[in-house]
């Protein structure tokens, strides 16, 4: 299994409804994408130098491209580019 994870600081202009935008858009993704295990948001990560913090399961490296392609999630992916100011993430096997 591999875990994704992304810490995202937002931009300052409308910060909490877009937090809670990001958190329905890619939470929605939930049991929509094969080979996706689960993907939750969590708000104030990292000593709260990051907004928000995706976690989120894959079978396999493969499962991780899929979903990184998939319609749905290009589709949540660009609302949360346009409220963005910075991103991290990196991705680990488990």
């Amino acid at each position: 299994m591999v875990r994704h994870i992304v810490m995202y600081r937002l931009k300052d202009e409308n910060k909490e409804e877009n937090v809670r935008l990001m958190k329905e858009k890619l939470e929605g993704l939930n049991g929509k994408i094969e080979g996706l295990h689960g993907l939750r948001i969590d708000r104030d990560c990292n000593s709260h130098q990051y907004d928000v913090c995706l976690t989120a399961d894959f079978d396999d490296l493969a499962a991780l491209k899929h979903y990184k392609n998939h319609p749905l999630h290009v589709a949540a992916s660009d609302f949360v580019h346009e409220v963005m100011a910075e991103r991290s993430a990196f991705d680990f096997e488990v």
